[in-house]
Formats: C-alpha cells, structure tokens, sequence
C-alpha cells in the first residue's frame, strides 16, 4: 500500500494498492501539491493527472505516460524523464507545465510535442534527441541545456534564455526565436559533415553574441535586427536570409555566399572575410 501525501500539509490524496508506483495506473487522480519527491514512477501512466504545485524533485519517470497531465509550478528539478511521454501530435491534448521547475532534469529522447512549458526553467537539463515539435518555450529558461539532435520544429522560443546551450545538429526549422538568447550557444555539429538546421527561422532581434554557426543550414531565415557580434559563420549556408540591420561587428563570414542575402544597412564593414557582390546596395 503506498499513500500519495501533500507535500505541506501531509494530508493523503491518495492510497495505492500497490507495493510500488513502478507501472501504476494514477490517470486522471488529483495530485495537486503531492510529495513524490525521489520516487520511483517508472513507467507510470499519469495521463490526465493534476500534479499543479506537485514536487517530483529527483523522481524516475522514465518511459512515463504524462499526456494531458497538468504540471504547473511542479518541482521536476534533477527527475529522469528520459522516454517520458508528454506530447500529443494534437496540442489540446499535450500536457501542460508552464512555471515548472526542470532544472537539471533529464528529457532525452522525450516526447513534448505542443506542451506548453512557458517561463519554465530547465537550466542545464539534458533535452537530447528529444521530439519538441510545436513545444512552447515563451519566456523559459533553457540556458546551457544540452539538445544534442533535439527537434525543436516549428517550436515557441520567443523571449527563451538559451545561451551556452549546446544545440548541435538540432533541427529549428521555423521555430520561433524573436528576442531570444542565444549568447556563446553552440550551433555547430558532433560530426564533420553533419549542420544544425535553422531554415525558415525568426531570429529577429536576437542575441547571438559569441554563438558558434559553423556550417549551419539557416536558409531564408530571418536575422533582422539581431545581434551577431563574433559570431563564426563559416561555411554556413544563408542563401534568402535577411540580415537587415544586424549587428556583424567581428562576426566571421569566410565561405559564405552572400549573393542572395539581403544585407541592406547591416554594419558588414566590421564583419570578417565578408565578399559582398558589388551590386549590393545600402551597405554600412
């Protein structure tokens, strides 16, 4: 028998008729502000459960069903969610963990397909080859995650804190990276031939000071404004991009073609290596 206690007053939510939580059936159960820290979730289905305010800190939900759960303002801090199962190829349907706390937790290989997980910190969490298609990250937290392969397609990262992540060979394609940190993030690859895909991004205003994109695939993407100080480009592949009024100051373009990237009052005086066509107009 194991009893679910709330994690302040101590009242039971819940009594299981099991030995262990490895495998339960918690779906739709009221878990609100349950202590479940450390515990051991392997495998749980808790679809359509309410875990808002819960503390799951240092708890293993690996391979766990967590679809439509709500989680807001949970405590997930250093939980091994590795496989969990989150998200919905229908976003109604996603669960939900906006305000929750995911610093240190282990996400790789997992589901978060449309999850909203606004102003969240995952600080240093491991989200490699995770699947974040559609996954709303507004206003979050992610600064040095590891995202190894990750997918964030078409995702939300508008206003997220991204910096020293390690992005390598992840896949933006049209996500959503208005204002968004990404300061000394690294956008290289694991291998030599391999690239991190950012094609049809929204970077605009963006911080990329120092970030790493080498040999990044960022085609008709969308640079306006945004800060690319020191940032190493080379070889990357922007053909369509729009740099209008970015900031080039040191960043290093050697390789790059720039034929048919509209530049118009970008500082490409200050860039490295830049061979502007001469036809180009509006140059600083």
């Amino acid at each position: 028998m194991v009893e679910i206690k709330h994690r302040e007053t101590g009242a039971i939510l819940e009594t299981i008729a099991t030995e262990s939580l490895v495998g339960a059936d918690l779906r739709d159960m009221q878990l609100s502000g349950a202590d479940l820290r450390g515990m051991d979730l392997s495998g749980a289905n808790l679809t359509s459960s309410d875990l808002d305010g819960a503390c799951l800190a240092g708890a293993r939900l690996v391979d766990a069903i967590l679809i439509g759960a709500h989680l807001k303002q949970a405590d997930l801090s250093n939980a091994d969610l590795t496989r969990a199962r989150l998200g919905s190829e229908h976003p109604a349907r996603s669960a939900m963990l906006n305000h929750v706390n995911l610093a240190g937790a282990r996400l790789a290989q997992a589901d978060l397909r449309g999850v909203e997980i606004r102003y969240a910190n995952l600080q240093g969490a491991d989200l490699s080859h995770a699947d974040l298609r559609s996954t709303d990250f507004h206003g979050s937290d992610l600064r040095a995650v590891k995202a190894i392969h990750a997918l964030f397609i078409r995702a939300n990262l508008r206003e997220a804190d991204l910096s020293d992540a390690d992005l390598r060979d992840c896949h933006l394609n049209d996500a959503n990276l208005v204002r968004a940190n990404l300061s000394h993030a690294d956008l290289t690859s694991t291998t030599a031939d391999g690239f991190t895909v950012l094609n049809l991004a929204n970077l605009e205003g963006a911080n990329l000071n120092g970030a790493r994109l080498r040999g990044i695939l960022a085609q008709d993407t969308n640079f306006r404004h945004a800060n690319l100080t020191n940032v190493d480009l080379t070889n990357a592949s922007l053909g369509g991009s729009i740099l209008h009024r970015a900031d080039l100051t040191n960043a290093d373009f050697a390789g790059v073609e720039l034929a048919s990237v509209t530049l118009e009052f970008a500082n490409v005086s200050k860039a490295r290596n830049a061979q502007v066509p001469s036809y180009k107009q509006n140059l600083r």
